[in-house]
């Protein structure tokens, strides 16, 4: 049973979302405001404890002013400089319980997980309100400024705490990879566009590719619901579909997939109804640097089997 394209026909699509001409500029304008915001890290000491590890509420001021928070865990018996991993959530979630952390620890790694702003941790949407937000992101910022998307922002975040590690002490900067699944796929790709130092990615079942696309299969639903309402409330006769599609490009990671120049493991599963597999391998066929992927002919959008297993030695091996 399929739900999407035959798996011949996905190793070739390259989507169907309009990509701004202007893609390449709005990137370096943004990267540019990343260059010059005052990152300000602190390490806070955290209430959890380990017997092999230092644990940190970890604090940085992403662009725009909002203070970021992740948890982070260096090993106390490192002999120099560690490799290091970052974790990133699923949409509307949060860095997780510390416990889920604790192999890559055990493992001799420094790893961070990343809140994602306005969601569902402890990071600052300082769009009007301190805290939360937790839904409505991929349009906040439709049909005004692109510069205000809020997944620009989110996106930039993830840069932003690969510097703050590659920055620490104990940090091999040579060594570091990223991982998550669903948004946490997609702020994998988009750390590993936007820091291009990074050696490893793996992303599984990532979110926010090829809009445009999920949009046509009929499944701007749940994760992608906000942009069916954004056209029922602001465009129902979809007079400016092309518009609306065109600036999502600038958050469409198919299209900054091409920056990468880490090592990318992806994992798929072909029964997505979630984030289509055809949306997922039009980021990935963009992607010009090493890569492989694993498909998961009877799953969907959830926890894959082995995947975990194999993401660990994966990254284990920087």
């Amino acid at each position: 049973m399929l739900v999407d394209m035959p798996v011949s026909e996905l190793l070739t699509y390259k989507g169907r979302n309009p990509r701004p001409a202007d893609h390449d500029a709005y990137w370096g304008r943004a990267l540019g405001e990343l260059d010059a915001q005052d990152l300000r890290p602190e390490l806070v000491p955290a209430g959890f404890s380990c017997p092999y590890a230092d644990c940190f509420d970890l604090w940085f001021t992403g662009v725009g002013g909002a203070r970021v928070h992740s948890k982070y865990l260096r090993p106390k018996a490192a002999a120099g400089k560690t490799p290091a991993v970052l974790k990133f959530h699923g949409y509307s979630g949060s860095a997780g319980d510390w416990f889920q952390l604790l192999p890559y620890a055990a493992a001799g790694m420094a790893i961070a997980a990343m809140d994602a702003r306005g969601q569902g941790g402890l990071s600052e949407d300082p769009g009007g309100v301190t805290g939360n937000t937790l839904n409505g992101h991929i349009i906040r910022g439709l049909g005004g400024n692109p510069d205000k998307l809020l997944f620009r922002n989110i996106f930039l975040d993830t840069a932003a705490l690969a510097r703050v590690l590659a920055g620490f002490d104990e940090v091999d900067a040579d060594r570091m990879g990223a991982f998550g699944g669903s948004q946490g796929g997609a702020l994998t790709v988009a750390c590993a566009a936007l820091y291009p130092n990074l050696k490893k990615a793996a992303p599984s079942v990532p979110f926010l590719c090829d809009y445009k696309r999920v949009w046509e299969m009929d499944l701007s639903k749940g994760a992608y619901q906000e942009l069916q309402n954004y056209f029922r409330y602001f465009d129902p006769r979809h007079e400016r579909e092309d518009e609306i599609f065109g600036t999502l490009g600038y958050i469409d990671l198919q299209f900054l997939s091409r920056r990468i120049k880490a090592e990318v493991l992806m994992f798929t599963g072909l029964m997505d109804t979630v984030c289509p597999p055809s949306s997922q391998f039009a980021m990935y066929n963009n992607i010009t640097a090493k890569k492989s992927v694993r498909f998961y002919p009877d799953f969907g959008h959830e926890g894959l089997p082995e995947a975990d297993d194999l993401v660990f030695n994966f990254l284990t091996s920087l």
